[in-house]
């Protein structure tokens, strides 16, 4: 029980928030209407992504520290599976673009730093598939994970609130403030952060797991 208690958190927290997304009260703004629901899906599926990357990150790090091939094998499934919640959020940002405003890419300023953000991480994976040594390998990808993530940070959160952006909060456009997001949201949304970064983890767990016995099983 010690060790699953936080995935029946997870579960719990992610159907929790299905469930009231869809059939609590919202505020009915202009524009966003019942597309605002949506908040509790998008925007959790980043702060799933940057948990994962953040945990990547950080075993990028330990790897050049310590040299362990388990760091460089958890660094790689972490942004594995942060890549899958980066595609969900621009999916879902895609299809609640459409219905607000009236499109789904718009080549938004916002829109298209994420593009990129993430394909600096497609870049990552194709960087390690492209070197055979399996040291030079960890160690380069190490270093270039390092580096993507603050860059990453800076397109998604610090780019695009220099220009004007369809995107609440940016350029003049207001956010999600306590008039917009009222107690009702914050108890949905708040929960949805955690249950889904959660999630992620414990799909990065499972894959960490598959990749470290395959290997066992090639040595």
């Amino acid at each position: 029980m010690n060790k699953i208690w936080w995935k029946i958190l997870g579960s719990v927290l992610v159907l929790y928030t299905a469930i009231a997304g869809l059939l609590l009260g919202v505020p009915h703004l202009a524009i966003l209407n019942e597309t605002i629901r949506n908040l509790y899906f998008h925007v959790p599926m980043w702060f799933a992504m940057l948990t994962l990357f953040s945990i990547s990150v950080f075993y990028s790090i330990k790897y050049l520290l310590h040299g362990k091939e388990s760091d460089d094998l958890r660094a790689i499934e972490s942004v594995n599976v942060g890549i899958i919640f980066s595609i969900l959020g621009l999916v879902t940002g895609a299809v609640w673009a459409k219905f607000t405003w009236g499109q789904f890419w718009s080549f938004d300023v916002k829109q298209n730093f994420t593009a990129v953000a993430i394909l600096l991480y497609f870049a990552y994976l194709v960087l390690r598939n492209s070197i055979d040594e399996q040291q030079k390998r960890a160690k380069i990808s190490a270093i270039y994970n390092i580096f993507a993530f603050p860059m990453m940070v800076v397109l998604i959160m610090v780019l695009p609130r220099l220009s004007d952006s369809l995107h609440p909060g940016n350029g003049g456009n207001p956010g999600f403030n306590s008039y917009d997001l009222d107690s009702r949201m914050r108890a949905v949304l708040y929960p949805a952060f955690i249950g889904w970064s959660i999630i992620g983890y414990w799909i990065y767990t499972i894959r960490f797991r598959i990749r470290t016995i395959e290997n066992k099983q090639n040595s």
